[in-house]
């Protein structure tokens, strides 16, 4: 017959764990995890499980198993590596009617420990038989499954109110983070932006509100007031509105402006971070932002007006000096000027640069040019927005790991 599965509630209950290897190991700490007050009885322990003991977490008789220590324990852990000390283990704890698990014979055991997960308040235990193994991948693929929202997060009674502005990421659908695949998978309304990666919404239940908020250069676009109202209104009928962005809600995405006017109107606003395409572009180009002798400095630049555009508030002549990594957004229609106002301003025409489309998506592809040479190298490659514009020496870096690959290779 199966098991009759059931959740123990330790807190402040002694547990018995005979042994202190690595199966001891492994299940002390969710024993402490759950409260309980762990004593281990063996003659010798790990290092892992001599710094609980240090710590004052885990109570150690370093001796032999001896009759008479599963008194007062509400479960006992036999994990030795002797069948017989085990066996005797489990009689002692049946003669006195306390649940004895036996890491060496599940066959022989009176009770068996589950594979767990823990995803926020749900608990996952998978015994599978009492096959560990199986346990576990089960366990991994239930757990996957309630990160990622692809088990049914809206029924959950106590799903989040008001307004989770969520960075996407760079463009890859698998680069958003956990907690924001979470909140996509419970939201009763959805407003993306035309970065956010579109590939997670064909995940979105029928019943979600989907509303575009793209703004594309030069083209159709909603403004930024009218997203504002929408969150607003939506979150006021009581729905749960998640805002998805690409990249990261606070770089370059006005996400203070939606996280203020929330504010305003009294709605509670949850900020889920994304992996800003500054950083992820040029690392999925093989392009380090700083590297030790090269760059200890990057800065971020938003190229949306051209250099000696009097809406501009960036110290060009400042970055033209440093000696740190570019990184500007934006900027492909307006590269021509950037580049001449860098070398004017003091870098070197020679300085290498690298423009990235679609970075990270299967589409990526890369251009190599200098200061002097990328405007038209770019206009001759046809490269369109959305790309990232990347000025200094680091570039070479990628380009050296590129040639020590392909030295590499059979």
């Amino acid at each position: 017959m199966g098991p009759y599965l059931l959740g123990l509630r330790l807190s402040g209950r002694r547990v018995l764990v005979v042994g202190g290897g690595r199966v001891a190991q492994r299940r002390v700490p969710a024993l402490l995890e759950a409260g309980a007050e762990v004593t281990v009885v063996s003659p010798s322990v790990t290092p892992a499980l001599d710094d609980l003991i240090a710590a004052g977490r885990v109570t150690w008789h370093a001796r032999p198993y001896e009759v008479g220590d599963c008194d007062g324990a509400w479960l006992v852990q036999a994990c030795t590596d002797d069948r017989s000390v085990n066996t005797a283990v489990a009689a002692e704890a049946e003669a006195k009617r306390v649940w004895c698990v036996r890491a060496d014979d599940k066959d022989a055991s009176a009770a068996w420990t589950p594979a767990t997960g823990r995803v926020d308040e749900i608990g996952v235990a998978v015994t599978a038989g009492g096959d560990p193994r199986r346990a576990a991948g089960i366990r991994d693929a239930v757990v996957e499954a309630l990160r990622d929202g692809t088990v049914d997060a809206r029924r959950n009674r106590t799903k989040p109110v008001g307004v989770a502005l969520v960075g996407g990421g760079p463009g890859d659908p698998g680069l958003i983070t956990v907690r924001g695949r979470q909140l996509l998978a419970q939201a009763d309304v959805v407003v993306a932006d035309r970065l956010a990666p579109r590939a997670l919404l064909d995940e979105l239940a029928p019943d979600v509100e989907l509303i575009d908020a793209a703004k594309v250069p030069y083209g159709r676009s909603l403004s930024q007031e009218t997203i504002n109202e929408l969150l607003v209104d939506r979150a006021r009928q009581g729905k749960f509105v998640v805002r998805l962005k690409g990249g990261d809600s606070f770089v370059f995405g006005r996400g203070g402006e939606e996280m203020i006017a929330c504010a305003e109107a009294g709605i509670p606003v949850l900020v889920v971070p994304g992996i800003t395409s500054a950083v992820a572009v040029p690392a999925a180009a093989g392009v380090p932002v700083t590297h030790r002798g090269v760059s200890q400095e990057f800065h971020v630049i938003s190229v949306h007006v051209a250099p000696d555009d009097p809406k501009s508030t960036v110290d060009w002549p400042g970055l033209a000096r440093s000696q740190g990594t570019l990184v500007l957004m934006m900027a492909v229609e307006r590269l021509a000027k950037v580049a001449e106002t860098l070398v004017r301003d003091g870098r070197s025409p020679e300085t290498p640069v690298m423009v990235v489309q679609d970075g990270t998506l299967p589409t990526q592809r890369a251009v190599i040019a200098s200061l002097s040479t990328v405007a038209d190298r770019v206009s001759a490659a046809g490269i369109r927005p959305p790309a990232i514009v990347i000025v200094g020496d680091v570039v070479r870096v990628g380009q050296e790991v590129e040639m020590v690959r392909a030295e590499r290779l059979p």
